[in-house]
This record gives C-alpha cells, structure tokens and sequence, in this order.
C-alpha cells in the first residue's frame, strides 16, 4: 500500500523537477516584460491618436498591440475588447485610432508589449476618451481682394468640418455678415466691395457631429483695388472715348455736306472733244487774227465767176 502511494509520488515529482524550470523560467520573462507606460491619447481636429512610453528589453524587438472597448462592449456585449487591426504588432508607440472612435460615446483603450514568447499585461488609459473632447483649431485661410471682389480661399480639413466666415467693412463692426461655407473645393466668393476701402475678415470651424465650434482665426484685411489711380484711367479712357466720337461726328458732318452739295449742285463735266488744247487767250488771239484776215479777203466776184468754179470743182 505505502509502495503504491510512494511511485505516484515519485512520478509526481520527477514530472515536477522536469517542467518546474520551464515553467519558472516562463513565468519569470513574463514578469521581466513590463507593461507600457503613461498612455495618453492626442486628439486635434477629430484626429485622434493613442500614444504610450517604449519598453526597453535589451537585444529584442518589442512590439506593441492595441484594444479599445466602447460603450455597447461595456453594456452589452460581456465587456469584450476590439482589436485594432493597423495597430498589431507594431514597433512604433503610437496608433491613429481615428476611424475606431466612430461615435461620440466614452471609450477605454489599452496597450500591450510583446516580445514573441513573452507578453507584458495590458496597460489602460487612465480614465474615459470621448472625441467631444477633440481640440479644434481655427481653418487655414487666405483673403483676397479681385479687383471689387472679396475672396476666401479655405483649407479642406475633411468632410465633417464646416466654416463659419465673419466679414465686414473696416470701422463697421457693428454691422458684420456671417456665411457658413461647406464646400471648400472653389475660392468662396463673400461680398462686393467698395473702391479705396478695406474688408476684414476671419473665420471658425465648426463640427456638426459634436456640435462644437474653434475659436477664431487672426482677422485678415484687404484694400478694394481702385481708388485715385483707376479713377485716372478711368477718366483718361473717358476723355479719349469723348475726343474719339467728337471726331466722328466732325467726319459725319462733312460728310453729310459734300454728299447734298453733290446732289444739289452738280459740276458738269465738259467732253473730251470740247476740251481746248491751247489756253484760251491763244483761242481768242487766233480767232481775232483770222477775223482779220477774213475781213480783208472779202471781194465780189460776179456769178459767172462762181458759176464756173463749182463747175470745175465738180467734174
């Protein structure tokens, strides 16, 4: 009976003498792992990241695996954790844990160490992150002045953002004017301004899905293009449009004359063949001199004379 007792013994304990290294061994890394430390999350503009201090382990590489535990996991679902996927194994000490935190509920999140065989517990963050909690920071923008046109160019931080836009002319601040702009995609046409006068204007985000607002940016202000120099050119431009019609209707004029006194008094025009060769006093010299000399060969000559002549100049 004793021997019987005895062998289970020594089987126990000869099994014993061959794990209990092992098994010590295992426990002892695991407790040498330590887990990470100062967890914190860093939450700008609906941007949220898990953040946590490395563990050193000499001559190994640690890395690091992330869970988070919403309210239905709490309430509902035995209290369970989800995985990060992006976040396992990793060796860098920070996680985006951005498109987890999907709705605006408390959520816990813990971290832990891993070394292959050897595991750290798990680290939590102290306490409960709610991404109402984000910190939100005044749009980036640029306020331009084409020509009388108030522009704004806005930078796109991402669909859940909208933009609340204040502008008003300088030393009227009394009677500002407010646009809240959702699409950012074009520069955002705000007001037309009046020449020689400058526009101020500044801006805040605003989230719908945690209804909460930035401060406001730094006011930005511009002059409307114009002023005494366009006037000039205006006034030269106008000058030489009035100087411009004064001459066309001058040419007009005229015009207008030479074409009735055409057509009321026409100038006739003498043909080819009435036209003199020599100047006229020659003319009038000539016929005078062949007057003359007509006059002194005037004789009479009685018909038979003539008679005779036609004669001989007709046969």
């Amino acid at each position: 009976m004793s021997r019987s007792k005895t062998f289970p013994n020594l089987a126990c304990f000869f099994l014993c003498a061959l794990i209990a290294p092992n098994l010590t061994g295992i426990l002892g890394e695991d407790a040498l792992l330590p887990s990470p430390q100062n967890i914190s999350i860093l939450s700008t503009n609906m941007r949220h990241f898990l953040t946590w201090s490395p563990v050193t382990i000499q001559g190994e590489t640690v890395r690091y695996s992330v869970e988070f535990q919403g309210e239905y996991e709490r309430e509902y679902a035995n209290e369970s954790w989800i995985p990060i996927c992006e976040c396992s194994l990793i060796t860098a000490t920070v996680c985006n844990i951005t498109e987890d935190i999907s709705a605006t509920v408390a959520y816990n999140l813990r971290v832990r160490a891993d070394t292959g065989a050897r595991r750290s517990q798990w680290g939590t963050l102290k306490g409960f992150f709610n991404r109402i909690t984000t910190s939100l920071t005044p749009p980036p923008m640029k306020v331009i002045a084409d020509g009388y046109h108030l522009l704004v160019e806005l930078k796109d931080m991402g669909p859940a953002f909208q933009f609340c836009v204040l502008y008003w002319k300088k030393g009227q601040e009394s009677r500002m004017h407010w646009k809240m702009v959702k699409d950012v995609s074009s520069t955002v046409h705000l007001d037309t301004m009046e020449a020689g006068h400058d526009y101020c204007v500044k801006a805040q985000t605003y989230v719908e899905t945690i209804n909460r607002s930035s401060s406001f940016s730094q006011t930005q202000c511009v002059r409307a293009q114009g002023g005494r120099s366009l006037w000039l050119v205006t006034a030269m431009i106008s000058s030489a449009g009035f100087a411009l019609a004064a001459l066309t209707l001058l040419f007009l004029a005229w015009k207008t004359s030479k074409i009735f006194q055409y057509s009321c008094c026409p100038i006739a025009v003498l043909p080819d063949t009435l036209k003199a060769v020599e100047p006229p006093t020659q003319l009038i010299l000539c016929g005078n001199e062949e007057a003359e000399q007509c006059d002194l060969m005037v004789c009479v000559m009685p018909s038979e004379e003539v008679l005779r002549l036609w004669i001989q100049e007709t046969l």
